[in-house]
């Protein structure tokens, strides 16, 4: 079938959550409120790094363009989702499809290579902490979260391109909440043999390596936790490590089944729900956990709102006078 076939299916319907269609209003409201509190939260750890000389550290610059990513990452998925749980229109153009699939390929690989990045600073500070300086500086880091962007905006492009090329001849009906990859192949009337094995090979390639990669910056981590010799010292410690290494396993567990998965298949309905978890949940729990579990961060938001309430003393008490 020749390659002018390509723009038969001039747009898709987004079916999303229709077997529950009696829980419409329920999920909006839920997505629409975990959607606030990302942007929001994200938000605030943004402006307190960028405002506190304090965190200006390598470890809040990884922060920071964390929350960044996360901000884009979820909104490239969620507005879509409330607008159509919102209305009866589901319908999205086969550009504006291509579109979301290459932002939500992008973001993805950035965040990979982000949490990689960040789990080996955690490794240069708590196993070298004497050459942390040196092999960490400003410098270092700022190409390092460059590199991280770039190569993330680099790695959509294959993907976008491997479907752009494939046929759509009808149905035009995906069966998820936005455009991903396996329902869009699953539509396709062409041959989808060598997009399926390329973007296999790409996702273990990102998926698996910057997994790998994280797990072994812990795995030091752990061992040089264990030569501590305060129990509270380890202790704390750990518990910050472990909810640090639970949400990255979160995120990479269902990445890695969604996409690494060659012999698995799953119903379009359990596919969905571990979609929620990399696209809606994480987002939002990443960034809470990184900065919720750190004094210094708290710390940083408490002198934050004590100067917002002195401002607000000071202009009220000059309007009074």
């Amino acid at each position: 079938m020749g390659p002018q076939n390509a723009s038969s299916v001039a747009e898709f319907q987004l079916l999303g959550f229709q077997s529950l269609l009696e829980w419409q209003g329920f999920l909006f409201a839920v997505f629409l409120w975990v959607y606030f509190l990302t942007v929001a939260g994200n938000v605030v750890i943004i402006a307190t790094v960028s405002q506190d000389p304090r965190l200006h550290s390598p470890m809040y610059t990884f922060l920071k363009s964390l929350s960044l990513l996360e901000i884009l990452y979820t909104s490239t998925i969620v507005p879509r989702l409330l607008a159509n749980l919102a209305s009866r229109g589901h319908a999205i153009s086969f550009s504006a499809c291509m579109v979301q699939l290459y932002f939500f390929v992008c973001f993805g690989a950035t965040e990979c290579f982000l949490l990689a990045v960040m789990a080996y600073d955690r490794y240069l500070a708590i196993c070298s902490p004497l050459h942390y300086s040196s092999l960490m500086s400003s410098d270092v880091c700022s190409r390092l979260v460059a590199l991280c962007w770039l190569t993330g905006l680099g790695t959509g492009f294959l993907p976008s391109l491997m479907i752009c090329r494939l046929d759509f001849c009808g149905p035009n009906r995906i069966n998820h909440f936005f455009c991903d990859l396996p329902p869009l192949m699953q539509l396709s009337c062409s041959s989808i043999r060598s997009a399926e094995l390329a973007i296999l090979v790409l996702s273990v390639a990102v998926l698996c390596i910057c997994f790998f990669l994280t797990l072994v910056s812990y795995v030091f981590i752990v061992s040089s936790i264990l030569r501590i010799p305060s129990a509270s010292g380890r202790s704390k410690t750990f518990s910050t490590c472990g909810s640090h290494l639970a949400v990255v396993t979160i995120y990479y567990g269902t990445m890695i089944s969604m996409y690494v998965r060659p012999d698995l298949h799953l119903s379009q309905e359990v596919n969905k729900i571990i979609s929620v978890f990399y696209t809606v949940v994480t987002p939002l729990l990443n960034p809470v956990i990184y900065s919720l579990r750190n004094s210094d961060f708290k710390q940083a938001v408490r002198r934050a709102v004590r100067r917002k309430r002195g401002v607000c003393g000071a202009g009220m008490a000059g309007s009074v006078f």
